[in-house]
């Protein structure tokens, strides 16, 4: 008796196996999505559990017949005693052997979300499901819908054993991977009303340092479903995100964040992928009061003071401080008055080398400048069309890091900045108080692509743009789009960038996307330059000017 009843018991367990393999090998099952055809078929499979993840009130309006409700926000997005959750999981009749399809409103961060806890106490991802389009595309095909409660199941089997520490950061590890850019990422969810500060939310507007924004609409298709893992891949290609990175999902609260999250580890399979809960919430509540960022490069500009700290003559006697100064004025003006250790190289050098840089580097090193060390070009008044020239040529000949003086010379003399006439000497100075640098050689090594002369030669992920960035557009015609964006109207009176969130409103209402090969071009290639920086600035990884 007690053999047929085992038997019996294994036959039971075998069929059920054989049931569930066939349940996940049907047809309409990618990864972890499903189409709403396939939720069709199984909707009244036993074996099945169906979450609506919407806010309570969607889900009372209209909802897939046998779905159960999780509001998030009745919940809190807060961590709940584990004794808690396993409860709330086992009322929605959870069992580790069951499937679970999870839905919301279609386009959007709820259903992910759910996917994420779930994930994270220890479900196995084999058995969760995101209905691909969620309950638009349901809807959109014509299926049922009710506004009647689902009646609370049988309760359900799942216990929480272990977490899954791999899928969730903490600050503090995710503080340290902020530093790191080249091995980390810290990937954004938000939208760019977020990302530049165009929100103050939390008391503090802008982003955490070095994150780069992929806001999570941008995975969706308009028809609500998931982007295919081409079109991803494309998007991190784009902002040259790499599998092999650490990648670090996070937003305002925590919930957005799973997008990206379930897009990049389930759907790609990018082995280092991890949620940060605490996200920008968490960041600007801790008391070291950590910084923010607007721009995404804020560091191509300096100010005075950051420079009377850097150049002082301790810092450089010591070696601490590895910067060049190249005031790109005129003689005559560099010679009444200039900062410490500044070299004179006047904008018309720049200007008359873009169609042979090699020559200029013959300069730079008879000056002392040093490529691996920071430039900062001084143009006396601010982010002028010289200064940007200057910048954007030293980023062609392969200068480690650039950035441009903000401040005028006037505003240097006002904050007491001492300014000097004395030459600034390259090698060994000859008496104790004259102003030196090393001698040094420029190495001729020039990046691609900063400056083209035929736009056909090259080929961004995404199509090209061309930024006519001068008062008028050129009135030679370019073989693409073209988008008129005055260089002026991203400046402020002084010479100075606006602020972040205006510039995006500026390139938004010119019509320059967020995702394209953003060539700058003007019959001043000074003007186009200016424009080039500000791009820079403002993270667009795919940039260059075209020489007319």
């Amino acid at each position: 008796m007690l053999k047929i009843l085992r038997n019996s018991v294994l036959l039971t367990v075998a069929v059920y196996l054989v049931t569930a393999q066939l349940l996940i090998a049907e047809e309409g099952i990618k990864g972890n999505l499903v189409s709403v055809d396939w939720l069709k078929k199984n909707l009244k499979n036993t074996d099945l559990v169906i979450l609506d993840a919407s806010p309570a009130q969607i889900y009372k309006a209209k909802h897939i017949p046998g779905a159960i409700n999780y509001d998030i926000f009745t919940y809190g997005i807060k961590e709940l005693p584990i004794t808690e959750i396993e409860k709330s999981y086992q009322s929605w009749g959870i069992s580790s052997e069951k499937n679970i399809v999870i839905y919301d409103q279609g386009g959007t961060m709820f259903a992910t979300r759910l996917f994420f806890s779930l994930d994270y106490y220890g479900f196995p991802t084999k058995n969760i499901f995101i209905l691909d389009g969620g309950f638009f595309k349901w809807e959109e095909a014509g299926l049922p819908v009710t506004n009647e409660f689902t009646p609370a199941p049988k309760n359900g089997r799942f216990t929480i054993k272990k977490l899954n520490e791999k899928a969730k950061v903490e600050l503090t590890e995710f503080l340290t991977a902020s530093a790191d850019p080249r091995n980390n990422v810290l990937l954004e969810a938000v939208d760019a009303g977020w990302h530049f500060g165009g929100y103050n939310i939390f008391g503090r507007p802008g982003h955490i340092p070095n994150a780069v924004m992929i806001p999570s609409a941008d995975f969706y298709n308009p028809d609500k479903t998931f982007k295919s893992a081409e079109e991803i891949k494309q998007l991190l290609t784009y902002f040259g995100i790499k599998p092999e990175q650490k990648i670090y999902s996070h937003c305002g609260g925590g919930i957005a964040a799973s997008v990206p999250y379930f897009a990049l580890k389930f759907l790609l399979g990018y082995p280092n992928v991890k949620l940060y809960p605490g996200s920008l919430l968490e960041w600007v509540s801790d008391q070291r009061e950590l910084p923010l960022w607007t721009y995404d490069l804020p560091f191509l500009m300096r100010d005075a003071q950051w420079l009377q700290g850097w150049n002082g003559k301790m810092m450089r006697m010591y070696g601490i401080s590895q910067i060049n100064i190249i005031d790109v004025r005129s003689a005559d003006e560099f010679n009444k008055g200039h900062v410490p250790y500044a070299v004179n190289i006047p904008a018309d050098v720049f200007k008359s080398k873009i169609n042979n840089p090699i020559e200029l580097t013959k300069i730079l090193g008879s000056t002392g400048v040093n490529a691996s060390y920071e430039t900062i070009v001084i143009s006396g008044s601010g982010l002028t069309k010289e200064a940007a020239l200057a910048f954007m040529m030293m980023e062609k000949l392969g200068q480690k890091k650039i950035s441009v003086l903000i401040d005028s010379i006037d505003k240097l003399t006002q904050l007491g900045f001492a300014l000097t006439k004395d030459a600034t000497v390259v090698g060994l100075p000859k008496t104790s108080g004259e102003l030196s640098i090393p001698s040094t050689i420029y190495p001729e090594t020039l990046r691609d692509e900063v400056i083209i002369t035929d736009p056909k030669t090259t080929q961004g992920v995404y199509p090209k743009i061309f930024i006519a960035s001068g008062k008028d557009i050129p009135a030679k015609t370019q073989g693409g789009k073209v988008v008129h964006l005055p260089y002026a109207d991203l400046l402020n009176a002084g010479n100075t960038p606006k602020a972040a969130k205006d510039i995006w409103n500026v390139l938004t209402k010119a019509g320059v996307p967020r995702y394209a090969e953003l060539v700058c071009y003007a019959d001043d290639p000074s003007e186009a330059a200016v424009n080039y920086f500000i791009l820079k600035l403002m993270g667009y990884p795919d940039v260059k000017m075209l020489m007319m």
